[in-house]
C-alpha cells in the first residue's frame, strides 16, 4: 500500500519513486505481453500457412522434384562419363530427397494447425501478464512460472483456450502467487523486474525479426496480399505445376527409351 505524508497529504519520496517505477514496469509488461502474443501468433500462422501451402502446391513441388531426379538419373545412365551430367543428377537426387522428407513431415500432421481466434489470443495474453517468468523475483518462482508458461504455449499451439484459462485460474488461486512487502523491498523488486522486462522485450523483438525474414513468412505475406486483391495465387501455381509435371513425365518416358 502506498501511503501519504501525514503533514501535507502528498506521497513520501520513496513512495513517489515506487509509483514511478510501477508505472514504468506496467508499461513494459504491456509491451512484453504484446510482443509475446505477436511472436506466438506469427509462429502459429506460419504453421497454418505451411500446411495450407503444402496441400495446395507443396506436394506438387515434391512430385516435380522427384521427376527431375529421375530424369537426371536417366540422363546420367546415358552419359556415365560426363562429370557435369553426374553432378546434376546428384544435385537433383538430393533435392528430391529433401522435398520428400519435408512432404513426409507435413503428411504426418493429421489436421492443419488451429486458427488463432480472438478469444484464444486474449486468453493467452492474460496468461502471459499473470505468470510470465520475467515477473518472478526468486529462482524457485521463475522455474515454476517457466514450466507453467510451457504448458500455456503448448495449449496455444493446439488452439486449446479452455486449457489456458484453467492454468491461469489455478495459478491465480495459488497462495505462492500472493506476495506482500514493504515499500523499500518493492522498489528493489520493481527495478529488477524492469531490467528483466527490458531484456525479454529485446529478445522478443529479435525473435520476431528472425521470423519475419524467413522465406515462408515472406511467401505467406505475398500470397495473402494477392488473395486480398481477389487473386488465387496458390490455385494458379498449382495449375502451372501440374502442366510442368505432365511435361516432365513425357520427358522421363522419352529419356528412358533412348
Amino acid at each position: 500500500m502506498i501511503r501519504t505524508s501525514p503533514l501535507d497529504g502528498e506521497l513520501l519520496p520513496e513512495e513517489q519513486e515506487l509509483a514511478r517505477l510501477l508505472c514504468q514496469q506496467a508499461e513494459l509488461e504491456e509491451q512484453v505481453t504484446s510482443a509475446e502474443v505477436a511472436l506466438e501468433t506469427t509462429k502459429a500462422e506460419i504453421a497454418h500457412f505451411q500446411h495450407r501451402y503444402y496441400k495446395a502446391v507443396g506436394r506438387l513441388y515434391a512430385q516435380l522434384d522427384e521427376l527431375n531426379g529421375q530424369i537426371a538419373t536417366a540422363e546420367m545412365e546415358l552419359a556415365p562419363n560426363d562429370a557435369a551430367v553426374k553432378a546434376n543428377a546428384q544435385a537433383a537426387e538430393r533435392k528430391a530427397k529433401q522435398s520428400a522428407q519435408e512432404a513426409g513431415l507435413i503428411e504426418s500432421q493429421s489436421s492443419p494447425p488451429p486458427e488463432i481466434t480472438s478469444g484464444l489470443k486474449q486468453a493467452y495474453r492474460q496468461a502471459v501478464k499473470l505468470m510470465h517468468p520475467d515477473l518472478a523475483t526468486t529462482d524457485h518462482e521463475r522455474k515454476r512460472r517457466t514450466e507453467l508458461m510451457a504448458q500455456v504455449n503448448l495449449a496455444y499451439e493446439r488452439g486449446d483456450q479452455s486449457a489456458i484459462e484453467r492454468i491461469s485460474r489455478e495459478y491465480g488461486e495459488d497462495p505462492e502467487a500472493i506476495v506482500g512487502e514493504d515499500v523499500a523491498s518493492r522498489i528493489v523488486k520493481a527495478i529488477r523486474r524492469i531490467a528483466q522486462l527490458r531484456r525479454r522485450l529485446g529478445e522478443l523483438q529479435l525473435a520476431s525479426q528472425s521470423q519475419e525474414t524467413t522465406d515462408i513468412f515472406q511467401l505467406k505475406c505475398a500470397v495473402e496480399l494477392d488473395e486480398a486483391r481477389g487473386s488465387d495465387p496458390l490455385g494458379s501455381l498449382a495449375e502451372q505445376l501440374m502442366r510442368e509435371i505432365s511435361e516432365r513425365q513425357m520427358r522421363l518416358k522419352t529419356t528412358r527409351h533412348k
